[in-house]
């Protein structure tokens, strides 16, 4: 069912797949999902895994503010504050967290704020506010010099060559994602307030966690999820041979496995 989620100052569009079609298997662990997308794709980058996740779970995703179908923003919000609103919206009192990327730094940063509400983290290809590590000056000055030049064609083929290098050609996938993620970057710009740091307080984490790298992902980004997976308890780290940073596109049988094994563990 799709339909629109009130937070606060706005609306995101969401997503919700209902029951489980084998809701009275016994190997279903009951939990709902909820999928967070990456700032490089929206909502429709789960595409490819859903028809597995709802055989056995209720899987919620949505669309960040100004990405996909959701309204661009018109006051300040934060990232995390959004989440909980879909949460309650829903009203799951816990869930299995799945996040790619920049969804996976909001994933990290509610177990953070919020742990009695995450069961569980399933985080690919992650980000974390927090961390210096992936800033590169020359990329975002050329971004930014494609942005005031118009040029959309550029910033995805810059998008394609920056994270989505396990491609060929055009890669119509992965331009489609990045053609409705791109107008989310500028008009969330003045509007997003950043999440609070959570890199050092990975070690506070105190929930079964998953932490899929892609191996052709950017070398800043491997380091950051290497990183990440020594600092949180317990955590297990998988490297996604085939995969830059769009997993659940390259590899998605291998994606939806990962988080179904994880959803099973925590019944």
């Amino acid at each position: 069912m799709e339909l629109m989620v009130s937070v606060k100052d706005g609306e995101v569009w969401a997503d919700d797949s209902g029951a489980p079609v084998d809701a009275g298997d016994p190997a279903d662990g009951g939990l709902p999902i909820v999928l967070l997308h990456p700032g490089v794709g929206v909502s429709t980058v789960w595409d490819p895994i859903l028809p597995r996740l709802t055989a056995r779970h209720r899987v919620i995703r949505y669309d960040v503010r100004g990405f996909g179908r959701s309204p661009a923003p018109t006051a300040s919000y934060s990232l995390v504050e959004d989440l909980r609103a879909v949460l309650d919206h829903f009203e799951l009192g816990r869930a299995l967290v799945v996040g790619s990327s920049m969804g996976g730094a909001t994933a990290i940063s509610l177990a953070l704020d919020s742990p009695e509400r995450v069961a569980g983290l399933g985080l690919f290809c992650p980000g974390v506010t927090g961390y210096t590590g992936l800033e590169v000056p020359e990329l975002f000055a050329a971004i930014g010099k494609l942005a005031e030049a118009g040029d959309m064609d550029g910033l995805v083929a810059l998008g394609r060559r920056t994270w989505g290098n396990a491609g060929v050609g055009d890669d119509p996938a992965v331009t489609a994602q990045l053609r409705s993620a791109i107008p989310g970057w500028f008009a969330n710009q003045p509007h997003q307030v950043p999440d609070a740091p959570a890199f050092d307080r990975l070690g506070e984490l105190d929930v079964p966690c998953l932490l899929a790298l892609g191996e052709q992902d950017q070398p800043e980004a491997v380091r950051c999820n290497e990183d990440m997976a020594a600092r949180i308890p317990g955590c297990r780290l998988v490297r996604i041979v085939g995969s830059d940073h769009y997993p659940a596109l390259r590899e998605p049988q291998t994606v939806a496995g990962l988080i179904l094994e994880l959803g099973q563990s925590l019944r």
